[in-house]
């Protein structure tokens, strides 16, 4: 087992907020490989964003059922669930801070292509509220 460090750890800070995400299947037009390993690096759009394409450094990290860090990088991350966003470059947080908020429906990207949906269910930084 390769086990993943907690990006709490590697930051020395708290995620930015929790998203519920689902990744779509291959027939839907998601990962012909299947559901990715901890320590997946995609990137996120908005939804309303699929024309401009923008796209942002915010990171997922993966829970498990218990809400515990999936910490095993050796296995396949549940379909659907929770996962802790991490805004990578903290000097835009303030851009975000009008944008994230509760019920806010976003994208897993991999390049041009959408890997998966989700939806802001918990905002954990101050400075995005």
């Amino acid at each position: 087992m390769e086990n993943h460090t907690p990006y709490e750890k590697i930051k020395n800070r708290e995620c930015d907020f929790i998203v519920q995400y689902r990744f779509f299947s291959p027939e839907q037009g998601g990962r012909p490989m299947g559901n990715p390993m901890q320590g997946y690096r995609s990137d996120f759009m908005y939804s309303g964003d699929e024309k401009a394409r923008q796209q942002w450094m915010i990171w997922p990290e993966f829970l498990d059922h218990e809400d515990n860090i999936i910490l095993d990088k050796s296995i396949q991350v549940p379909t659907s669930g929770k996962a802790k966003m991490w805004i990578l470059n903290k000097a835009i947080i303030e851009l975000h801070k009008g944008r994230i908020k509760i019920g806010l429906k976003a994208f897993f990207m991999e390049g041009r292509y959408i890997a998966a949906e989700c939806e802001v269910i918990q905002i954990v930084n101050p400075n995005l509220k």
